[in-house]
């Protein structure tokens, strides 16, 4: 056993702790040996999913341990443990060299990463645990994203809906400039109507790990672009950390003429207009009641297939005021506006030229 270190050394199995993103890099895989449920809630970026119990597996041997014994739920736990992990060495794990290096990692580091990382050690595979296993790696996620003070030099790319905000940010990105997507990570365009047609959110707990490796792949001291944004991106909070950092960050103000804006809006949020059953879920979580015969009126649109017409009229008399009233409520200091006459590939190439042009001034 070493102290002090980042590894210490127990018999032929190291014991990682979650220091940084360069110690998970040094591995050549992540293994999360949890459940397939556990996993699609949330997992150590990058990770692979080879359980070592399966949901309905767990659940048996966990009915067993209460109901009937400890030692036949270990002992059959233990059974279905290596018949699992036999046939991930036989699959997933089949064409890995001797100088395989695999980090493994379940809950809280205890019998489901042991007993893997037992087997692959034995096979000759230079093996490490997670110290602490994934409610540790949570924990450091959490203190990072709600605890630290920000300390990001963040920069507010802010517009009236349908200005083209999340275009223009990916323009800066090929640019070179960072940024940070936050409608990316949460799988979500931002407004009421902005969910992904068949694609849920994902978790509170995915999102915040994305972020983090997000944020870790960044140079903190160098301007970062994010998109203006509420606290929540559809059902995802922004955590504390960046919410603060973006709360108090400068903007650059988008602005596009309505006809543009409503013709953007139409052909990106056609499919959630065609989805009947989306389209009337999202005016039911408008923040703001439209009257019944605002609603009846874009009803009709929809049905009517005139989905410029309705766009028009959604920003007119929903977006924009609510715009309005947020943009009284912000004392946000303005780097700059662009004005863009349309929202095509050279209007917004242009744009990125003024924005780009902004940052070296501002820097």
């Amino acid at each position: 056993y070493i102290r002090g270190g980042t590894f210490s050394v127990m018999s032929d199995i190291q014991v990682v702790t979650v220091a940084d993103a360069d110690t998970l890099a040094a591995f050549d895989a992540i293994i999360d040996v949890r459940s397939p449920s556990e996993f699609a809630e949330d997992h150590v970026p990058g990770a692979i999913s080879l359980p070592v119990l399966a949901d309905a597996e767990r659940a048996r041997v966990g009915t067993i341990y209460v109901q009937e014994s400890g030692f036949l739920a270990r002992r059959i736990g233990a059974a279905i443990v290596a018949r699992n992990i036999a046939r991930h060495l036989e699959t997933a794990l089949a064409d890995k060299p001797g100088d395989f290096k695999p980090l493994v990692y379940c809950w809280r580091g205890g019998q489901r990463s042991g007993s893997m990382a037992t087997i692959l050690s034995q096979v000759g595979w230079r093996t490490a645990v997670l110290a602490g296993g994934y409610k540790t790696y949570r924990r450091t996620v959490k203190t990072r994203l709600y605890d630290d003070e920000p300390a990001l030099k963040l920069l507010i790319l802010d517009g009236r809906t349908g200005s083209g905000k999340t275009e223009i940010l990916t323009r800066l990105a090929a640019r070179g400039i960072q940024v940070l997507d936050l409608e990316g990570l949460a799988g979500h365009r931002g407004s009421v109507f902005g969910g992904h047609f068949g694609r849920p959110q994902p978790s509170q707990k995915m999102f915040e790990s994305r972020l983090l490796t997000a944020l870790d792949a960044l140079d903190p001291s160098l301007p970062i672009v994010v998109e203006a944004e509420a606290s929540k991106v559809g059902d995802r909070m922004v955590p504390p950390t960046v919410w603060k950092a973006m709360a108090s960050a400068p903007c650059i103000q988008l602005s596009a003429p309505l006809a543009e804006r409503a013709r953007y809006l139409a052909s990106h949020y056609a499919e959630v207009v065609q989805d009947r059953a989306a389209f009337d879920a999202a005016l039911a979580r408008l923040p703001v009641y439209p009257g019944r015969k605002a609603l009846a009126a874009w009803r009709v649109l929809a049905d009517a297939g005139d989905l410029e017409a309705l766009a028009t009229d959604l920003v007119a008399n929903h977006y924009d005021p609510a715009y309005d009233r947020s943009s009284r409520k912000e004392a946000r200091p303005r780097l700059g506006t662009v004005e863009l006459t349309g929202l095509d590939l050279s209007a917004q190439e242009a744009a990125s030229d003024e924005i780009t042009a902004m940052l070296e001034r501002w820097r």
